[in-house]
């Protein structure tokens, strides 16, 4: 197995047992899906990032298997962070989350823990501290961060699943296959985007409909109207891997690999988009009132918890509003006075979770508004609410008025 794959010494003997029973799990994992791949050989990466943390999702199997492996000695070598997790970890009992969901989730970050993950309990590793660098390689698992290192910062990094991204941080390594390699980073798609792009929810609206016609290819896209100001690229990577597989996309003169001049979209034939209008239609519901606004997913940077504060004016609020971020984010806007301005409007500013793996379901929302396409997308068959979706202007309009504007 080791010369098919091209293992180095180090790798084979953590293979065969001689770093313990943990860290050989980790290895075998890496090992079967290399082979699975085609991969030539196995790449060192420098972080892992980890989905599968909320126990609504894991259930007692995926805690029970997290546990065990601790229990082999198993522990990271790399820097490794921690997806959201299912509640806020400190404010839960406010927020309506019940004891027994809350220990068990509690047992779950404990177990990762052990394994020697951070528990960052963040989609935006790199809003935080994890900032990759251009071209290092990584074994990230969640879609919207994948996408954010790949594109916008150049590093390199498949979209693992949760066991694999963990298994990457035991073992140190990934498959050297995908969109690790030159040619698999290649544009497979053009696209010219000839309307205007307002909002963040337009680039949402433009993302899910790209997404949804790439499905796992890599998208190149023109802009002939640029990004609408101060626009996160965040939002429509976050779009594209939830209606498709995307992990990677170009923006001409903008994103890393595509200013740089390493990619270009040379015999393609492009596609135009005049309207974002199908987009839409597939995001925005019917619902007339609204019961709870969440912005913030991917999670919320301090700058869109500021735009927040300043929209809300002290107002008071008719519908619960719910901006996610992550811990640190947070405490930064506690020091800058922002959370305590959302506050007073009656306004939550939520660490460590997002609506689309909390149990939202038994906490008696029927319906949400947002500006986020990934949490529209999903949030109807994860929660079983009904949706609205739009800029956050208008979100902000729905949380004062408590209804959704025709």
């Amino acid at each position: 197995m080791a010369e098919t794959l091209g293992l180095t010494d180090e790798e084979s003997d953590i293979l065969a047992g001689d770093q313990g029973p943990g860290q050989q799990k980790a290895m075998a994992i890496v090992v079967a899906l290399a082979k699975i791949y085609g991969a030539a050989d196995l790449v060192p990466v420098e972080s892992a990032q980890i989905s599968g943390v909320s126990y609504k999702n894991l259930g007692q199997a995926g805690l029970e298997f997290l546990q065990e492996w601790a229990a082999m000695g198993a522990r990271a070598r790399i820097p490794a962070t921690l997806n959201p997790a299912g509640a806020d970890m400190q404010a839960w009992r406010a927020l309506g989350f019940e004891e027994t969901f809350i220990k068990k989730q509690r047992a779950v970050v404990d177990a990762y823990a052990t394994l020697g993950v951070l528990p960052t309990l963040t989609c935006t590793p790199y809003q935080t501290g994890t900032l990759p660098a251009l071209g290092q390689h990584l074994a990230w698992a969640e879609s919207s961060a994948v996408t954010y290192a790949n594109s916008v910062l150049g590093a390199r990094t498949n979209r693992e699943g949760g066991p694999s991204a963990l298994a990457a941080a035991i073992a140190g390594r990934t498959a050297r296959a995908g969109l690790h390699l030159d040619e698999a980073r290649q544009p497979t798609a053009l696209f010219d985007v000839r309307c205007p792009l307002a909002s963040e929810a337009d680039l949402g609206a433009l993302g899910i409909m790209i997404g949804s016609q790439v499905r796992h290819g890599v998208p190149y896209l023109r802009l002939a109207a640029g990004l609408p100001p101060g626009a996160d690229l965040k939002t429509l990577g976050a779009a594209m891997a939830a209606s498709g597989a995307i992990g990677l996309y170009h923006i001409e003169g903008l994103t890393a690999e595509a200013r740089g001049g390493t990619v270009e979209a040379t015999g393609l034939q492009p596609s135009s988009i005049d309207s974002l209008r199908s987009g839409y239609h597939v995001l925005d519901g019917s619902a007339a009132e609204i019961d709870l606004v969440s912005i913030g997913c991917p999670h919320a940077s301090l700058a869109e918890i500021a735009l927040i504060a300043d929209a809300l004016q002290g107002r008071t609020l008719r519908a619960q509003l719910w901006v996610t971020t992550a811990r640190p984010i947070r405490d930064g806007a506690v020091r800058a006075g922002l959370v305590s301005r959302i506050e007073e409007s009656g306004g939550r500013v939520v660490a460590d979770t997002c609506l689309v793996v909390a149990p939202v379901a038994a906490l008696g929302f029927r319906s949400l508004a947002t500006n986020s396409a990934k949490m529209a997308f999903y949030a109807p068959s994860h929660s079983g609410l009904s949706v609205r979706f739009g800029p956050l202007e208008r979100c902000v309009e729905a949380t004062i008025t408590g209804r959704w504007r025709p």
